[in-house]
């Protein structure tokens, strides 16, 4: 079960980095689609970084994981509801749904829910 965990804290801390560096066009794109502001854009961008680099930290501190994957979990919820609001196809919805149920499972098995 670690050997799973650090996997997933690796895959979901490459996917933000990959979408927030590599593929910040489509960022732009989106949270303009949303309606949201540069400013909410930037301040999400940060957060989401930062909780990448503290689930990184998390695989040689255990106790690093819960509230940054919960927090990460929290912005997938975010971005559902703007893919429903906007309605886009759910194909749209399906990478942060991924990074949704990588969250919650890193959550409860840092708290040994699971």
């Amino acid at each position: 079960m670690i050997n799973l965990t650090i996997s997933v804290q690796i895959i979901v801390a490459a996917s933000v980095y990959y979408v927030w560096i590599f593929r910040y066009f489509n960022v732009i794109k989106e949270f303009n689609q949303f309606g949201l502001s540069n400013l909410t854009r930037s301040f999400v961008g940060a957060s989401k970084i930062t909780l990448a680099a503290l689930l990184i930290v998390g695989i040689w501190h255990p106790e690093f994981i819960a509230i940054p994957s919960a927090l990460m979990g929290l912005f997938m919820v975010c971005a559902q509801y703007f893919h429903f609001k906007v309605k886009n196809p759910f194909l749209k919805h399906l990478p942060s749904l991924i990074l949704l149920i990588l969250c919650v499972l890193l959550t409860t098995t840092s708290l040994g829910l699971i």
